[in-house]
């Protein structure tokens, strides 16, 4: 997700408001990433369940944030709408890590 999130980014026009929801996409996007790196390198179930859990908070923020973009750039809402579906996959995803890994204990 992240890699295409940030090429539609690059898309976008830039009206003052939309380099607001652009920066703001940026943080939570490269965020979604750094903490999945930093799940990779844990060694406790609990550290891992917080990482994944930052992710998944910072997808649902990149999910607000494409929304909004959305209903700024008509043009681009069949492309953010395939990003917003990925996006939601991934929550997914996530949300059975964590329940899966939380049942473990």
């Amino acid at each position: 997700m992240t890699s295409s999130s940030l090429i539609l980014l690059r898309k976008v026009p830039k009206t003052y408001e939309n380099i607001v929801i652009l920066n703001q996409l940026t943080r939570s996007i490269t965020s979604v990433g750094a903490n999945d790196q930093e799940a990779d390198g844990v060694t406790t179930r609990n550290d891992f369940i917080h990482c994944y859990t930052i992710v998944r908070k910072e997808l649902k923020e990149t999910y607000y944030w494409l929304r909004l973009l959305s209903i700024l750039n008509n043009v681009l809402t069949k492309q953010i709408d395939y990003v917003l579906t990925e996006n939601d996959e991934i929550i997914r995803i996530i949300s059975s890590i964590i329940y899966n890994t939380q049942k473990k204990h």
